[in-house]
Order: structure tokens, then sequence, then C-alpha cells
């Protein structure tokens, strides 16, 4: 984005803000409201809330956001806590004991302006299906109830998918809808940078597709899971919603892969080595001067415990969403380390990119998020659909229910949810 489409941003949020009424008085700056489950170093709560708070690199400069994070709810105060510290550090701040008060700031009003709701990472029980169950669901409930108390709504995000439970997701959507208030959520790798800096052709027909990363049941499944919808969202038609989930795992997984095809119970070999190709981070399982594609023997070797989820769309399309894992504590385990697609466009021309997700120790691929976030919070209204995550939560649920089921294919009415993408990409490309 040059400075002149920058000021044009500004200006126009600044307009939409006005006529909103989000901001309660014209002479002061939004004011946000961080509930979060667990505030340490490296947890979403400080790479989202720490750039609300002191700024984020954006255009070769440093951005401070024209917003003030004045009340922080954290549920889990570890040893290893930042919360106490960024509340000495920034005196608009203050930190309370629940959720209803660090949304009327310890008085009986609503008395905010937008909403972070970051219930990722702390210690929190996992359910019989593998799930760790974090509150966000919960945390969503306990904002409804000051909404509805005092009359009044805020913009709100939610970080990752809805929740564990679909029926819980259906519900906070729906709230969203009849409450009227801006809702948005997912995952940071949508609009992370990408290589090639590149989208699907809003319009383009397509056969199949494959996402490949190595992440894990749940909470790795639905950062990948996403990526891949913003892709295919923007296909002919727009999207229409899933049909059904199958998850395959152990022998039946490495069977897949070898078989080559979708008709054959796998997934297009060609997208599969299309996506080994886009990774910066490929272990091919053996020492070599070239690049060379890992073979059967190398994943069987290097991802023992590597598991797919293969997708039917209400459209016909078909996706495989790979997730490559290596044995826990195995020295070099893994094949990749990014997250890769490849779709192949009817007509046979191949489309393939990684979602790249550079210096993993500053993880710079936040500050696209909370450019959007802002964007939330000024206008209050979300940059992209929130059925995207709906719908990709109810993936994600779907997929570990067949994991639970030993493999059985999980049909999926529920999933039947249209939406039509936003014409203009949200992916950072400057």
């Amino acid at each position: 984005m040059g400075n002149a489409t920058r000021r044009t941003f500004l200006v126009g949020s600044a307009a939409a803000l006005a006529a909103s009424g989000i901001c309660r008085a014209a002479e002061r700056r939004p004011r946000i409201a961080a509930l979060c489950t667990i505030y340490h170093k490296y947890s979403h709560s400080q790479h989202i809330v720490d750039r609300v708070l002191d700024g984020y690199g954006w255009e070769g400069a440093h951005h401070r956001p024209a917003m003030d994070v004045v009340s922080l709810y954290v549920d889990q105060v570890g040893d290893n806590d930042l919360s106490r510290e960024r509340v000495s550090r920034h005196p608009e701040t203050r930190q309370y004991p629940t959720i209803a008060d660090a949304l009327t700031c310890g008085g009986s009003e609503l008395a905010v302006d937008g909403v972070l709701l970051i219930a990722e990472h702390g210690n929190y029980p996992f359910n019989e299906k593998g799930q760790q169950l974090y509150p966000r669901y919960e945390f969503f409930k306990q904002v409804v109830d000051v909404y509805r108390r005092t009359g009044k709504t805020a913009p709100l995000f939610n970080d990752k998918h809805l929740s564990w439970n679909w029926d819980h997701a259906k519900e906070m959507v729906e709230t969203a809808e009849q409450m009227k208030f801006g809702f948005m959520a997912g995952s940071s790798l949508p609009v992370a940078w990408r290589h090639p800096s590149i989208d699907l052709p809003l319009g383009a027909e397509l056969d199949e597709v494959v996402a490949m990363w190595g992440g894990g049941i749940d909470g790795g499944d639905i950062h990948v899971i996403e990526a891949m919808q913003s892709i295919v969202e923007r296909r002919k038609g727009g999207e229409t919603g899933v049909k059904s989930i199958r998850a395959i795992r152990g022998e039946d997984f490495f069977r897949a892969i070898e078989a080559g095809s979708w008709e054959s119970g796998g997934c297009d070999a060609e997208l599969l080595h299309a996506c080994y190709c886009r990774s910066h981070q490929l272990n091919p399982g053996r020492a070599t001067y070239s690049h060379v594609l890992p073979t059967a023997h190398d994943l069987r070797r290097l991802a023992p415990k590597s598991y797919a989820y293969r997708i039917e769309y209400r459209d016909g399309l078909r996706a495989t969403v790979v997730q490559l894992q290596g044995a826990p504590k195995q020295e070099g385990a893994g094949i990749v380390g990014d997250c890769n697609l490849a779709a192949r466009v009817k007509g046979g021309e191949l489309f393939s990119l990684m979602f790249y997700l550079p210096y993993y120790s500053m993880r710079n691929f936040f500050s696209p998020l909370v450019h959007h976030i802002e964007s939330l919070f000024l206008t209050g209204k979300p940059p992209y659909p929130i059925q995207r995550t709906l719908l990709t939560t109810g993936m994600t649920a779907a997929g570990v229910e067949s994991h639970f089921q030993q493999g059985r294919t999980v049909e999926t009415p529920h999933l039947a949810i249209p939406y039509q993408p936003p014409r203009e990409s949200t992916f950072w490309r400057s």
C-alpha cells in the first residue's frame, strides 16, 4: 500500500468511524478491551496486544495504531506473565479481575469501542478427541452478557477458530448477526505474505487442491484449512460449502499418498510435488546437494505420525489437507516447516504458493492481522466475511470427529455455508 493509498484508507476509515458512531466522543481515540487466556512471550496475546499497545513495522515505518488498550483481562497469570509489565508501562491501561469489569472499566456501562478476544495458550483441559478446550465461547458469552445488559455493543475480534465445538461457533455468529455488531475471526495465515505474491484470479475454475503443513490436530488444522479456504473461496461462483470430510492416518495415509490421484484414494501427485517445491524448509530425508523430493520411504521414516483430510465441497471441488508430522522428540523429524498450497485450474494449469511466515522469533506475520483488526475497530466492519471462519471451524471440527471415528467419512450438511469473498485480496503485499 503506497502513501497515497494509505492516506485514502485512513481518511475513509475515519469517515466511516464518525458515521458509524463507534467512537463515543470525536475528540478521543477508540478504547479497546483485551481479553486473554494468558499473556507471555510468543503467545498470541503478546503478538496481538503488544502491536496495539506499542505499534509494529508497516510499509517501511513504525506504525502506531490510532487506538488505546484501556483495559486488560488475563485468565491465567503465571511466572512468565507479561501483562503486569505492560500495564505498568502504559498508564492508559488498567488490568481488571473479570471480563465484565474490563468491558465497563469497572463501571456499569460499556466503556470500550472494540474487543480483542484472544483465548489461545494456557493450561486448559483436553477432551477425548484431542481438542484443547480453550474458552473462546465462554469469553464471548460474557461479552454478550454485558452488551445485552448495557444495550450497547462494540466490534469484536476472535483469534483463530471460533470454538472447538460447532454448535458454539454457530451460536456466536448468529448472535453477532442478531445484535448487529462487527465480528471478525481467524488465523494469521490467510493475510500473511505469500511467495510468490499472488492470489487466485477471482472467478477461476478449480478441479483439485492440495494444502500441506506440519501442524497438529485441531489447533494446527485450523491454520492450514483457513489458509486454503482464503484461496479456494475465490473460485467461480464463490463459496457454497462442504459436503463431507474424511481423516486418514497410519497405513491408510501412506497408501493414499502413494496412490497418486484422488480417484485412487489419494491426491494428485503433481499437486503434492508442487507443494514440496514451494517449501523453503523442505527436508528430503537424506544428504543431498540438489533439490530432491522426499520419497514414500522418507515420509514413513521422518513423518510417521502424518495424517490428511479428504474434503469434498458441495460444488465438486476436491481438496486434500496433508499434515506431515514426525514422531515426538524424534531428531530431525518432519518434512516441511511451512504452509504450502497447489491447485489445478480447469484446463490443467497449476497454481501454487507458500504462505510465508518470516522471522519466526519476531512473528511479523501477525502485523497484517493486526492491520485488519484496526480496520474492524475503525469502521465497525470486518474486512473479510465471518462465514469463512465459521466454515473452517466446522471443517476442523468435522475432521477431528472423523479421526475420533477411526477415519469414517463425516457428512457435513450443516456446512452448506454460502458466501462471497472480498473482491480485493487481503494478504500482505508490501
